[in-house]
């Protein structure tokens, strides 16, 4: 989602890159170089230096005056974790934009699609990380960023283009929750619990489910780390206790959504990707319609 559509409330941001500039879309219409004699310099351009574009984040987040945000693609937050882990510790308020989330990079191939990423950034304390599936949870995701005021944010954006996904008045107040019921089914026979790009993938799979007289309901989950967080009576109606049939997908690896689907659930992907267009890596590694729907299937059957 463009930054431009914030408006007024932009100004007290300060941005910055890690040589990605072009790549990382965080350049908007009312930033300016801080090498310019502009006095009203807003974004630093970093080159090839994540660790200390993080680091310098945390220092302009307890100055204040700023709220500062920097960008990089999701597999160099390698190279950030140090500061990212430090601006969780102070804790200061700073955003840590990652793009091109997962093998949907493509041919780039698998030194540059992160797998590990998500699961690594959101076990450390205090840091949420936000996967949005559209451009509607893209500016929750934004807007939760700039308001948390204890603590550092993490938003992570596809490098492909999102479907968007509908939903009501009431479903979209629901976003902030960091998850919560995106399509729901009247007889619930499995959930399928999704985050980013593999959101619209789970919706698709549940028109092909119910065909069939499967009942599958579906839960956009932007932000696991805010979930948690919630009263157990809104994740039990989220993730209901009562349906233990459930499928995770997301384009990393399977062992953080354990706590979610249980050991009898199933995940999607545990292995590093390869060089090939995003649809082609998509559909070898088991995120298509038909292998989510065999997956439900072979859930429901045992």
């Amino acid at each position: 989602m463009a930054l431009d559509a914030f408006g007024p409330k932009l100004p007290e941001l300060i941005g910055g890159s890690a040589d990605l500039a072009g790549s990382n879309l965080t350049i908007w219409k009312g930033s300016k170089d801080v090498n310019s004699s502009d006095s009203a310099a807003n974004y630093v351009y970093y080159g090839v230096r994540e660790f200390g574009m993080s680091a310098i984040s945390n220092g302009l987040a307890l100055h204040g005056g700023f709220i500062p945000y920097d960008a990089t693609f999701l597999v160099f937050s390698d190279y950030a974790r140090n500061a990212v882990r430090m601006s969780a510790l102070i804790p200061a308020h700073a955003i840590h934009v990652y793009t091109h989330d997962s093998i949907g990079l493509g041919e780039d191939g698998p030194t540059h699609q992160p797998i590990e990423h998500l699961a690594s950034l959101r076990i450390i304390p205090r840091n949420h990380v936000w996967r949005p599936c559209d451009a509607v949870e893209s500016a929750v995701a934004w807007k939760a960023a700039i308001e948390r005021k204890d603590g550092p944010s993490c938003l992570v954006f596809s490098r492909q283009n999102l479907a968007h996904q509908t939903r009501t008045d009431s479903q979209l107040a629901l976003i902030e929750l960091g998850g919560y019921v995106l399509a729901d089914a009247a007889k619930l026979d499995v959930i399928l619990v999704a985050t980013g790009s593999e959101v619209d993938l789970a919706v698709q799979a549940k028109v092909v489910l119910e065909k069939d007289g499967i009942g599958a309901s579906v839960v956009s989950m932007p932000c696991a780390n805010v979930f948690d967080r919630q009263p157990q009576a809104y994740r039990d109606a989220v993730l209901p206790p009562s349906c233990r049939k459930r499928v995770a997908i997301e384009a990393g690896v399977t062992d953080y959504w354990r706590k979610y689907v249980g050991l009898d659930g199933a995940v999607v992907i545990d292995t590093f990707g390869a060089s090939a267009p995003a649809e082609a890596l998509f559909k070898h590694f088991g995120f298509s319609v038909d292998a989510v729907v065999a997956t439900a299937k072979r859930v429901l059957a045992q």
